[in-house]
This record gives C-alpha cells, sequence and structure tokens, in this order.
C-alpha cells in the first residue's frame, strides 16, 4: 500500500472528525465519562482492529484514549490508516 502525500492526508482529515496528522501519525484522542467507558471502547477497537489486521496504537490515561495510526510496514500513513480512522469514529458514535 502506498504511503499518502500531506495533501492527500489533509484532504482525508476533511471527512475525519477528531483527527491529527502530527509527527507522521494520524492521532485521536477522546474523553470518556469514566474509566469503563473508555475501556469499553478500546475493547470494541481492539475487536474491529483484529479482524481487519490492522492495529492502532492505543494509550489509556483514566478517561483519556488516545487512537495513533501509521502503517509501520509502509512507512506512513496509507489509505489503511484513513479507513481505520473512519471505523473507529463509527464504533465510538456506536457507543
Amino acid at each position: 500500500m502506498a504511503v499518502l502525500t500531506n495533501e492527500q492526508i489533509a484532504a482525508a482529515l476533511t471527512g475525519l472528525d477528531g483527527w491529527q496528522h502530527t509527527d507522521g501519525v494520524l492521532r485521536r484522542s477522546v474523553k470518556f465519562p469514566s474509566f469503563l467507558a473508555g475501556i469499553d471502547a478500546v475493547r470494541r477497537v481492539a475487536e474491529h482492529a483484529e479482524a481487519k489486521d490492522h492495529h492502532p496504537d492505543i494509550d489509556i490515561r483514566w478517561r483519556t484514549v488516545a487512537f495513533s495510526l501509521v502503517t509501520h510496514s509502509a512507512g506512513g500513513i496509507t489509505g489503511n490508516d484513513v479507513a481505520m480512522a473512519g471505523d473507529i469514529n463509527q464504533i465510538l458514535a456506536e457507543g
């Protein structure tokens, strides 16, 4: 899979609420109403990521969960990362 250009990433971000392109990765932080709500969201994202065989880096800090996406094997952000960001948004919206 080809690494996206900065222009392609910027265009993709217009449709990805809450995501930012920083330090070569796509990032989104979400604050949940409780620790367990954040853990439940992580579980749902993890199940989806496992099924897609495309796994975000996930950092849990009490009620705040940060998701980071980059295709390490390709050396940058690819269409798979953009698609997974959209999937994560949908999973979080379904709550």
